[in-house]
């Protein structure tokens, strides 16, 4: 399957026209291994030809050094890229791990303004709460964020992780463009609530990790494979019996790319494009990749559909993964419905 260049949708009812499908921009930066600058700025380049508009940042990756790395792609091409970037999740200083989550005013006023100075623009596309501060009401967070819309640092407000009733309220405050969760094949979670809220709402769901970080495309063959540092290796689903099942669960999906002359990960991506039709609202992955080739399969995706019979062979799988989705799960919507 060859790519082809990615239709539109809109960011939720009203929103601006973005690519079909985002480019997550993480792993450029650190926790999935190396990183070949070169290679990486290739794939930038790619993506936006093929019709990628969205790229998809935060504060927290490489310690503010994603953002920079972005930042001269960004403003070369300011009137074709959709930048969205987070703030909240709050990092010890030289560690991969985080202390804490704020959404208080000061701390989203700071945030944003290191941001900008980081990304070297004047305005956010999409500024995500990147988790919820339980510590502060949500709509008091809310509330900050709009006060930066109103002063032409952002354009459009995003949550990520929020529960449904989390993101009602969030929107009785400022009309919320985006709620991202993670949601794939492996991770449906979201489908109870929080899907249906978005949808009543006209709120894009912006799909994170629809690879299941990588184990969806079929190339995981075990922790030994992971390089040092590899974020991966403290996951539950990557690790010991866990990763064995769920490894174990692939195989209607590899039957059905093998049939279709397609990769398992491009199968993952299309049955998450049909949500959309599913479950009637915008459904946006943001697939992370730090390859051209991988990419350009990950954008053909976009246009590919799944037959009645190819879904219902994969609709058993999230029900039977092993493992949680993080070591610890008290920061996400999960664990607060």
């Amino acid at each position: 399957m060859s790519a082809s260049i990615l239709p539109a949708v809109p960011l939720g009812t009203g929103g601006p026209l973005v690519g079909a499908q985002g480019l997550g921009c993480m792993g450029f930066s650190e926790f999935y291994g190396p990183t070949a600058p070169a290679e990486a700025q290739e794939t930038l380049r790619i993506a936006l030809a093929l019709g990628v508009t969205m790229f998809d940042t935060a504060d927290l990756y490489g310690d503010g050094d994603n953002e920079r790395f972005l930042g001269p792609f960004v403003r070369a091409h300011r009137d074709q890229v959709f930048l969205a970037t987070k703030f909240g999740i709050v990092r010890r200083a030289g560690e991969k791990s985080w202390s804490e989550v704020r959404g208080d005013r000061a701390y989203v006023r700071q945030s944003v303004d290191a941001s900008l100075k980081r990304l070297g623009i004047d305005e956010i596309d999409l500024y995500y709460a990147h988790r919820r501060d339980t510590s502060v009401p949500v709509e008091e967070t809310v509330g900050a964020m709009a006060e930066l819309v109103r002063e032409g640092k952002v354009r459009h407000l995003g949550l990520s992780e929020v529960t449904g009733a989390e993101l009602r309220a969030a929107h009785s405050v400022h009309p919320i463009a985006a709620l991202q969760s993670e949601w794939s094949l492996f991770t449906r979670d979201i489908e109870a609530s929080v899907v249906p809220a978005a949808a009543e709402l006209g709120v894009a769901l912006v799909a994170y990790s629809p690879l299941g970080r990588g184990f969806l495309t079929g190339a995981f063959t075990g922790a030994q494979g992971l390089s040092t540092g590899d974020v991966r290796l403290k996951m539950p689903r990557f690790t010991g019996d866990h990763a064995d099942a769920n490894a174990a669960l692939l195989e209607p999906v590899r039957d059905i790319a093998a049939r279709r002359e397609v990769t398992p990960a491009q199968v993952a991506l299309a049955w998450v494009h049909q949500r959309s039709r599913v479950h009637g609202l915008t459904v946006l992955p943001i697939p992370g990749t730090r390859s051209p080739a991988r990419l350009r399969q990950n954008v053909a995706a976009a246009t590919m559909t799944l037959s009645d019979g190819e879904l219902a062979a994969l609709e058993p799988l999230a029900a039977k993964v092993a493992g949680a989705r993080y070591p610890d799960m008290s920061s996400t919507a999960t664990a607060r419905e």
